[in-house]
């Protein structure tokens, strides 16, 4: 393993375990709300800065962006976090949530790893070597017929600029595909798609830190990842669609009628 993909693990796992023994004091925990349906928990806060301690004894010269600190340090090496992608999930004890860590040198996301503590399942990738599923290599499903698949999404539940264009894309993908889900952590969905588990996945409006990890983890297990126009700036508009590489074109196809400027980032 990477060194540095070593150390995110690490943090990771350090955070995972903050998180999961937490889940046992949910109705004890402070909450503030940050905006409509936007929550955060002392536990995302504790686990962000398990994390952001880790990943600075080892390189104190690397700059963090992180979900609910922001941005520290100037570096060529960015490390973007999300201390606990599904916070709603995990306020409502539902088993859906993640750690999510991804390192970006010179703009370029090169380590990822996302951890569900619940399941004990560490997803990691470095830039050129593959994904990989506790140890084990993880490829993107084969699947060819977007009839036959399944596709992961997420509703917009903050930012309702784009409600209409979603609900379109929504609406039309029940009719087309075998199915829709919605579980309710973005980092976690990627990684899923990358294990196989989605044969596609579409969201808008997502922040770097949930997609950053993630999309690494498809891109090594041989999937496909653009905006919703085919384009690369995934990462600055948070506007996603991923897939096989079958299925990738398939979904943009769908998606293509129901975008609107803002959706195209013009």
């Amino acid at each position: 393993m990477h060194p540095m993909l070593n150390i995110a693990v690490k943090a990771a796992r350090r955070a995972g375990n903050l998180i999961y023994r937490a889940t046992d004091k949910i109705d004890h925990l402070t909450v503030t709300r940050k905006s409509h349906a936007d929550f955060v928990s002392e536990v995302d806060r504790a686990a962000e800065q398990t994390i952001i301690q880790t990943l600075l004894e080892a390189y104190p010269d690397h700059a963090i962006l992180a979900e609910e600190s922001g941005t520290q340090g100037d570096s060529e090496f960015v490390w973007i976090i999300d201390p606990l992608d599904g916070t709603t999930n995990f306020l409502h004890g539902f088993p859906q949530f993640a750690v999510s860590i991804a390192l970006q040198h010179k703009g370029v996301i090169t380590q990822a790893v996302v951890y569900d503590p619940t399941k004990n399942e560490l997803f990691t990738a470095t830039r050129g070597r593959g994904a990989f599923l506790n140890d084990k290599r993880i490829r993107v499903t084969k699947r060819v017929n977007l009839a036959d698949s399944l596709i992961g999404t997420g509703f917009p539940y903050t930012k309702f600029d784009h409600m209409d264009a979603y609900v379109g894309i929504f609406k039309d993908l029940i009719q087309k595909t075998a199915g829709l889900r919605r579980p309710g952590s973005a980092a976690l969905d990627l990684a899923w798609m990358a294990a196989g588990r989605y044969d596609g996945f579409f969201e808008t409006g997502l922040h770097v830190w949930d997609i950053a990890a993630g999309t690494l983890l498809i891109t090594e297990a041989g999937g496909m990842v653009s905006d919703l126009h085919g384009k690369e700036t995934y990462l600055k508009t948070g506007h996603i669609c991923a897939g096989n590489p079958n299925i990738h074109p398939q979904l943009l196809q769908v998606i293509a009628p129901h975008l609107t400027p803002a959706l195209k980032g013009q």
